[in-house]
């Protein structure tokens, strides 16, 4: 099918527009009179040339995909066919991505494939926890129930990591703009300085001396620096990309003083509400599980979740496993035992989440308060000394006129 754009008028004399998959310029016209849209013109939309090259067309937000659930989850309820609410939300949808997967995906349900099944062709969009969940949806005929609860494990899941970014992204920052401005200064303002105590002659105290030195070290190898900057940076990605490296990396990322204490969090807040969702979905324990290990974000928090399936294999609990792991805090294993000998587990694992939720927004919280003093007397410092250390011979000098 081709898309057009047209123009006409509605019943009360105004000008619309819009545009329009079908065959013909003719069925265009036809669907619209239906529409009693009168004076129609309609054109072929043209091709756009950036459209099959990746990098120029806009990404598939978590946002689209949440609105997305959550538009599929209400007409699936109010008794729409399935192809008709894809053929809906395709029709409506404004990302030019997400409405050519969307056309995919609608084509595939048409050939025969099961909505899950069309999903699972684009895994970068819908991920593995998405799809089981779908399909468990559509065996238990209760696909509007897993959509809404789909869209609302992932708005929680949006706001953990906007948390998360938002704790590193203010000391991020201000430790970047404190680096250009020390670099300004050494590179730019001292050596006027130097000259200047150079011409005057005599002895410069010894933090002059030092600050000058570090000024003629950066600008003579302000370029090395900077390579090694890079270099060093993309060494630890590298690293981090390896198996080993990444399994060293994560532990200590964990063992780190405060931070650690907040990905800690974040890992049970993640686990139990995606195992409290899946299972709550009829997803079985097992496969939950394995799907939850490979979207933990951490070795060795995804390690500690092997040991939990591979002991509920054996016929052991959920909960000794996760003690021994020595990740979970043990007041969640406690809960998780307490939640499998009542028999309501997928309940329990939502409590859990629920409180780690808020305990997430405490420890951003002190962490930000732990931070922000910090880098003010580190920047306080930092700056303040090198000016005391170039101010220090002109103190020299007026004490010596006075």
């Amino acid at each position: 099918m081709k898309v057009y754009l047209w123009k006409g008028k509605n019943p009360k004399n105004r000008t619309v527009k819009g545009e329009m998959e079908a065959e013909t310029p003719e069925q265009v016209k036809s669907s619209l009179q239906r529409r009693k849209i009168t004076s129609v013109k309609v054109k072929e939309k043209p091709k756009d040339i950036l459209e099959n090259i990746a990098m120029f067309q806009p990404a598939v937000t978590e946002t689209d995909v949440i609105l997305f659930c959550r538009q599929f989850s209400t007409m699936i309820d109010a008794g729409l066919p399935l192809l008709q609410c894809l053929e809906i939300l395709y029709s409506q949808q404004e990302n030019p991505t997400f409405k050519k997967i969307l056309k995919k995906i609608k084509e595939g349900v048409e050939t025969g494939e099961t909505f899950s099944e069309a999903l699972g062709r684009f895994p970068k969009i819908f991920d593995e926890l998405f799809v089981n969940m779908v399909e468990a949806g559509e065996t238990g005929g209760i696909l509007d129930i897993i959509l809404r609860r789909l869209s609302a494990y992932m708005e929680k899941m949006a706001k953990l990591k906007k948390q998360v970014k938002g704790a590193m992204t203010y000391p991020g920052i201000t430790l970047a703009i404190a680096i250009i401005v020390v670099a300004v200064i050494l590179v730019f303002v001292i050596p006027v300085f130097s000259q200047m105590f150079e011409s005057m002659g005599g002895a410069l105290p010894a933090p002059t001396l030092i600050v000058i030195a570090m000024s003629e070290f950066v600008k003579k190898y302000i370029v090395f620096i900077i390579v090694g900057i890079i270099v060093a940076a993309i060494g630890i990605k590298k690293i981090y990309n390896t198996k080993k490296g990444r399994i060293i990396m994560d532990d200590m990322i964990l063992k780190v003083p405060v931070f650690g204490i907040l990905i800690k969090k974040v890992a049970v807040a993640k686990f139990t509400r995606t195992m409290g969702t899946m299972m709550s979905s009829g997803v079985s324990i097992l496969e939950a599980l394995d799907i939850v290990a490979k979207t933990a974000g951490n070795k060795t928090v995804e390690f500690a979740i092997g040991d939990v399936k591979v002991g509920i294999s054996e016929g052991r609990s959920m909960a000794d496993p996760l003690l021994e792991s020595g990740v979970f805090p043990s007041m969640v294993c406690s809960m998780i035992a307490v939640g499998e000998s009542t028999g309501a587990l997928d309940t329990m694992l939502g409590k859990i989440a629920d409180f780690y939720d808020e305990e997430v927004d405490q420890a951003v919280k002190n962490l930000t308060d732990l931070i922000e003093p910090f880098l003010l007397v580190f920047l306080g410092v930092v700056i303040g000394g090198l000016v005391i250390a170039m101010y220090l011979p002109i103190f020299k000098i007026a004490s010596v006129v006075a």
